[in-house]
């Protein structure tokens, strides 16, 4: 699996937009498309529920060499031996973690990544030293109704202020992709973009290969 400084393209099995699918081929197809992450986000789902999904998604990832990330569940992130997790402002710093080795465990088990949303919330999730920030979200997006968009104000704040890896997240497609990466992004997410396509597998390319020769 490539290292997290490495990977570009990060998508997701959201059992919010599965719409009756069979998350293993869904899982497939990102996979099969050029992702380097996928993360599995089942807000709202009970915690056997997502284990059962992530014992079914994480082999599709393991087997096509992508990172599997598991989001909102540390304790069974690390009880299933998944690679990554990636937890929320709320889960993170609200439940009284301060650094991601009291997440990951010292040697670290996994990998972590925070969603941040401002400056200040990047700044304050660089001293918890996880593996990755994500910085968003970017535009409107319906996976964090209620949210307003950081804009791509943050996203240039972000390219001269965080050090780590970090990647762009919220309303991003393929029409706004290139202001993104002009703003100074090299690692992008990608939700409903991605998974409201008829033709998840095409897009997931059409965004890599974007990506991939970005001159700017």
């Amino acid at each position: 699996m490539k290292p997290i400084p490495a990977t570009r393209l990060y998508t997701f099995v959201d059992t919010a937009y599965l719409h009756g699918r069979d998350p293993t081929e869904i899982a497939h197809q990102l996979c099969d498309g050029g992702s380097d992450l996928v993360q599995l986000r089942a807000k709202g789902a009970s915690l056997d529920e997502v284990r059962r999904l992530a014992e079914a998604v994480m082999p599709v990832c393991e087997r096509a060499n992508v990172n599997f990330v598991l989001n909102d569940h540390p304790q069974l992130a690390l009880q299933l031996g998944a690679p990554v997790c990636h937890l929320g402002q709320e889960d993170f710093f609200d439940a009284g973690y301060r650094t991601a080795a009291q997440v990951t465990g010292c040697p670290p088990q996994m990998k972590l990544g925070l969603s941040t949303h401002a400056p200040v919330q990047a700044q304050r999730a660089l001293r918890a030293a996880p593996d990755y920030l994500a910085i968003g979200p970017v535009f409107p997006t319906g996976t964090k109704p209620g949210r307003p968009a950081v804009t791509l104000d943050y996203v240039r704040w972000a390219a001269t202020n965080v050090t780590i890896p970090w990647f762009a997240i919220g309303g991003i497609n393929l029409t706004t992709l290139d202001s993104v990466l002009a703003a100074g992004a090299r690692r992008i997410c990608v939700v409903s973009a991605i998974l409201n396509a008829p033709d998840i597998t095409a897009v997931c390319r059409d965004f890599r290969n974007r990506i991939d020769s970005y001159k700017g």
